[in-house]
């Protein structure tokens, strides 16, 4: 749904005063504002209202999923697009994942080609939402230049050309499509499975002509629903282009025997390397910041900058550390660097807050940002927006308040993810006495007087606005529960796992797991010092790898406190096997784990078949006792 089916919430919020005086005082160059965490998706919808672009950044990957769905519902989603970051460092061995390459260049995509938008939305994006992450780490040049693949129904394409430029965007040919960035080829049948999807896609041709697009499931391979386009972002930012393959050759030369240079030599033979970013300075030029490819008149809005500085600290710091101790060794666990002084690569390394603040000003941006803290800095501006009181699941003492604020002729607004829960919520607020009306087709005119108007929605903090006797209330407002339980999360494809390990809880010995690296075993929490512009302490989990070479010792990896969530603790019944760092064994694993989960999905899938086609037995119909025991 690309419908602003909360627009209606907007509407009635932009007449409040402090509202009204941030419109008028867009495009300054500065602003602090100050507001809880609700004011979010308040104020960057207000301020994209005015026609100014916005680029919102936060401290983390949740909190920018969260406001990226509340602002999708207010403003609409073809108009609101997040700019996902990587899940590695600019040095580390790691690529980014394909999917969140893809997203990322889809973004800048738009970006550069506005005209290029959703097929039911020519309007150019108006809200970019980003973590801190992204903000401070330079990018290459000319990423929103890149021409996707893109296929329509009807349309003539030289069928050899599409494989090839499938190929020059970094996606591997297999037999089957499996996994995000694969294609297969069978006769005229080419299967692709875009980063950017949910499902691959089947594309039919008739010489050259595509006759035919549907999406398939990867389990069985059955068709799911027909596609009107296919439309295929690149998996790589670094692509092997003769230039980068021709500045790989030339290094070979330069960079220390090891690693690196082979890393360097599969790079100029054309063939893509796990890791192979690391080297972006050095193969393919010149570097920007996420401001510089934003529209002119953007507004920058921090949502909490004293999170978002401390995040970004730590992520200079952490950076920082691998560029000095190498991350050819960093990753391994070495005791002592490897020469990397004839390769610089500090131009991708992560920017100060500070510097990137002085750039965007300079370049013509503005600089805002929302704190929920009070300050008395002159110029500021307080929004007049206050959080709603918690209720921990007191129902009652919830509807009481909802109760008396609309017999006071107050407006409130009761924002639940399903569709199913909001029916149930009219039904409870009627039997507590509580005025309700359900908007199943979406609040788009500002809600009524004296009614609790249900509506379903992604908004995860209820606010108050006094000056217009208006409430909004969410489910996790009323129940305490936050977070997956929203139609929007039950819907997202597991991409990351959330159960990052607690290093207190760990002892000596207990194995865990690391989402790249595989199984290890865990020693200790060490602190070890960086020495670099300023001399910084950091708290890391001591973790043992099966050695590289017969009769050695143990390969040690040094995981930072700040990447935990790539860390979890091991639950399998057996006595588990260490992992080796570097090699492909924990890649067999898991692509052996995910082959035996479709063996039973595929298991389940006829076990319920046949079920299904079994006969019932037919049971009469229910009796007085029955209903009244329900």
């Amino acid at each position: 749904m690309t419908s602003a089916h909360l627009s209606g919430l907007l509407e009635a919020v932009l007449p409040e005063p402090s509202l009204r005086e941030l419109v008028g005082r867009a495009g300054a160059a500065e602003l602090e504002l100050h507001g809880p965490p609700a004011a979010r998706p308040l104020v960057v919808a207000a301020l994209a209202r005015t026609g100014h672009p916005v680029l919102a950044i936060t401290a983390t990957d949740r909190e920018a999923g969260e406001l990226t769905a509340e602002l999708a519902d207010v403003l609409g989603a073809g108009v609101v697009a997040e700019l996902p970051s990587w899940e590695t460092l600019p040095h580390e061995r790691l690529s980014p994942r394909a999917d969140t390459v893809g997203k990322r260049l889809a973004v800048l995509r738009r970006l550069a080609h506005p005209e290029e938008g959703p097929t039911d939305s020519a309007r150019p994006l108006q809200v970019v939402i980003a973590t801190v992450r992204s903000l401070i780490q330079p990018m290459l040049a000319g990423l929103g230049e890149i021409s996707p693949v893109r296929l329509r129904v009807g349309q003539l394409h030289d069928f050899d050309s599409v494989l090839a430029r499938l190929a020059d965007l970094a996606y591997t040919r297999v037999d089957m499509v499996d996994r995000r960035g694969e294609f297969a080829v069978r006769g005229g049948i080419v299967d692709v499975f875009p980063p950017t999807a949910d499902h691959p896609l089947r594309v039919e041709f008739w010489g050259d002509e595509v006759s035919e697009i549907r999406s398939f499931a990867v389990a069985d391979q059955r068709t799911l629903a027909p596609a009107d386009e296919l439309h295929a972002p690149p998996c790589r930012e670094l692509l092997l282009t003769e230039e980068v393959r021709a500045a790989a050759a030339q290094l070979v030369a330069q960079a220390p025997a090891g690693p690196v240079a082979q890393l360097l030599e599969k790079i100029a033979a054309g063939i893509p390397a796990e890791g192979m970013e690391s080297l972006i300075p050095v193969l393919a030029g010149e570097l920007r910041l996420l401001t510089d490819v934003m529209p002119a008149g953007t507004h920058v809005l921090l949502a909490d900058p004293e999170r978002i500085r401390t995040r970004a600290a730590d992520l200079v710091r952490t950076g920082q550390e691998f560029l000095e101790a190498s991350w050819m060794v960093a990753a391994g666990g070495g005791a002592a660097p490897v020469d990397v002084a004839a390769l610089d690569l500090s131009a991708s390394a992560y920017r100060g807050l500070g510097e990137v603040a002085e750039h965007a000003r300079g370049t013509g941006l503005a600089w805002w940002t929302l704190s929920p803290l009070t300050t008395d800095s002159r110029g500021s501006l307080r929004l007049q927006i206050a959080p709603v009181p918690p209720y921990h699941g007191d129902v009652e003492r919830a509807f009481a308040d909802l109760r008396a604020h609309t017999a006071a002729g107050g407006a409130a607004v009761l924002v639940v993810p399903g569709t199913g829960t909001a029916q149930r919520a009219c039904e409870q607020l009627r039997d507590a006495e509580v005025p309700a009306v359900h908007a199943v087709d979406g609040l788009v005119q500002p809600p009524a007087a004296a009614t609790v108007t249900v509506v379903r929605g992604t908004v995860e903090d209820g606010f108050a606005v006094p000056a217009l006797r208006l409430v909004v209330l969410t489910e996790a407002d009323i129940t305490g529960a936050r977070g997956g339980t929203s139609s929007r999360e039950m819907s997202k494809m597991p991409v990351r796992r959330r159960n990052a390990v607690d290093p207190l809880a760990l002892h000596s010995g207990d194995y865990v797991v690391h989402e790249q690296h595989g199984i290890g075993r865990f020693l200790e929490m060490v602190r070890r010092t960086v020495k670099g512009a300023a001399e910084s302490t950091r708290e890391y989990l001591l973790v043992e790898y099966a050695p590289s070479k017969r009769g050695q010792p143990g390969d040690r990896l040094y995981v930072p406190t700040d990447q935990l969530d790539q860390v979890t603790r091991y639950v399998g019944g057996e006595l588990p096997t260490l992992s080796k760092l570097g090699g492909s064994d924990w890649a067999k694993t898991k692509g052996r784990a995910r082959k035996a989960v479709k063996e039973i999905a595929a298991e389940l899938v006829q076990l319920y078949a046949a079920r299904q086609s079994s006969p019932g037995h037919p049971f009469g119909p229910d009796t007085p006792w029955q209903a009244e025991l329900e």
